[in-house]
């Protein structure tokens, strides 16, 4: 798995053995570090100049900024989810705190069952917050399909695994499992074709089949009967065809 199909984690944490401690935990998890800060302006820094969809903070931490005010800078620019990691556990800090709508509040020395946890509750309400339509649920009732803005989270073991939906190309129906086709990699959930397109909110993507769906940015040439996604040939189904065909006359 590659670097953008992990959830992308900043960690601002001052103390370096436990920054890295942190870290690794983190990538042995299955998740992306994209950068340590130890102060405010390196996270802001690395915030601007990095995807980020978390971000571990501690409160007290090198600099004028403390950890509270280094998410309030953050959020400035946009709203990501944040997990607070502090020895403190005064009143005047919770609230300080609460003020910049946390994901999470874990005491030092954290647990990794109870940062994991945090994180997947983080990613998933952060998603809930940008879908008006509830999300699907695999038969563990798990939530298996999310999705903000233009990536995909999809259930993998006890994690979300990030698709970007430009490196989408195409949808295969397997009885109720659906495989996800990128160019690199696959991916099969257990959900129906037909609940994974009204999951996803991408406009490009095009049913041709009662078994397969294109992202149409990437159909190389076609026919009556059938559709060039790089060097894989999709049938194109009569009953699909004028809807396929709607979408070059719109362009």
């Amino acid at each position: 798995m590659n670097n953008s199909e992990r959830v992308q984690i900043l960690v601002v944490e001052d103390e370096p053995i436990l920054a890295m401690d942190l870290s690794d935990t983190l990538e042995a998890e299955g998740y992306c570090v994209v950068g340590i800060a130890n102060n405010g302006p390196k996270a802001l820094q690395l915030f601007h100049n990095q995807p980020v969809d978390l971000v571990l903070c501690d409160i007290m931490i090198k600099g004028e900024w403390d950890g509270i005010e280094t998410i309030r800078q953050l959020m400035t620019k946009r709203a990501v989810p944040v997990i607070y990691l502090t020895a403190l556990t005064d009143r005047d800090t919770l609230d300080r705190a609460k003020q910049t709508y946390p994901a999470a509040y874990l005491n030092k020395p954290w647990q990794l069952s109870s940062l994991r946890t945090a994180i997947e509750l983080a990613i998933h309400n952060a998603t809930l917050r940008t879908s008006p339509v509830p999300a699907e649920r695999d038969n563990n009732g798990r939530e298996a399909l999310l999705q903000i803005n233009n990536y995909l989270y999809i259930r993998q073991n006890y994690q979300f695994v990030r698709i970007d939906l430009n490196e989408l190309l195409y949808l295969e129906a397997d009885n109720s499992y659906t495989k996800l086709v990128t160019s690199n990699r696959k991916y099969i959930l257990r959900l129906t074709l037909s609940n994974m397109l009204e999951r996803i909110n991408q406009p490009g993507l095009v049913r041709i089949h009662r078994s397969y769906a294109i992202n149409i940015n990437y159909v190389e040439s076609f026919n009556d009967v059938e559709v060039s996604i790089g060097p894989q040939l999709l049938p194109l189904s009569r009953s699909c065809k004028d809807d396929f065909m709607r979408h070059f006359l719109q362009r």
